[in-house]
């Protein structure tokens, strides 16, 4: 896999309360409180998810490193009160689970909480603006094309950046995306930036974007919309083979 820039892959850079900030995750689980079929709350089946990085499993990885998960929380339609009350909600469970949390474009909420980092969308503030304003956050940004993967690695304070739809995702068909393909996945990860894929993922579709060179993966439905999230997250974090460090 690619390994990131010296500034991104030093834990130590920029000091702050959360070294391992600018590294990628393996598995990034994007919020969807509309899921239906699930039986339980969002928050409830994001807990039963961090179950299984927390849990022992017997594979070639060894441990789990519930820092390799990423929460971010995705919930376009809430009000600043109400998607503060769920990030607080979601930041007590990634805090009590070793794991991390980014906000979908709101510093302010990122802040509020104590999150790890915010993910930045086509609209949102310009990474270098964020960076100023909290120099502590992790920064993802989001990119549909090797031109923007490429953009995001000549942007300043950018961390990753999360690459899709790699896959058909009813998410995204919705508005027209087609999906990219592994090929082009593979060109995003040639530029020198960590890239998380993202878009229609599960099991054997993340050992794909892995071997195409991604540094992670991003799921919706693929862990929070099964009948064990847990399970589901464990196993794609048992995807990486033993010895194979951070990105």
């Amino acid at each position: 896999m690619n390994s990131p820039p010296p500034d991104r892959a030093d834990p130590t850079a920029g000091g702050g309360r959360a070294p391992a900030r600018r590294v990628a995750p393996r598995v990034c689980i994007v919020t969807d409180r509309r899921l239906s079929g699930t039986g339980d709350s969002l928050t409830a089946r994001i807990a039963r998810a961090l179950d299984g990085a927390a849990a022992p499993r017997q594979s070639a990885a060894g441990p789990s490193d519930a820092r390799d998960v990423v929460v971010q929380l995705r919930e376009k339609d809430l009000g600043g009160r109400e998607l503060l009350e769920l990030a607080g909600a979601l930041r007590c469970l990634t805090e009590a689970a070793g794991a991390r949390l980014f906000v979908n474009d709101r510093v302010d909420v990122a802040l509020a909480v104590g999150a790890d980092g915010v993910h930045l969308g086509g609209g949102g503030l310009p990474p270098e603006a964020v960076r100023s304003i909290a120099p502590e956050l992790g920064i993802s940004v989001a990119t549909h094309s090797v031109s923007e993967v490429a953009r995001a690695a000549a942007t300043a304070g950018v961390d990753f950046a999360v690459l899709g739809p790699i896959f058909d995702t009813p998410s995204k068909a919705r508005f027209g995306m087609p999906p990219l393909g592994l090929a082009v996945l593979t060109e995003g990860c040639r530029l020198g930036l960590p890239v998380v894929a993202i878009g229609g993922i599960d099991g054997a579709r993340a050992a794909a974007c892995l071997a195409a060179g991604a540094s992670g993966v991003a799921c919706i439905r693929g862990v929070l919309n099964v009948p064990d999230p847990g399970a589901a997250l464990g196993g794609l974090l048992a995807l990486w083979p033993a010895g194979n460090g951070k990105r």
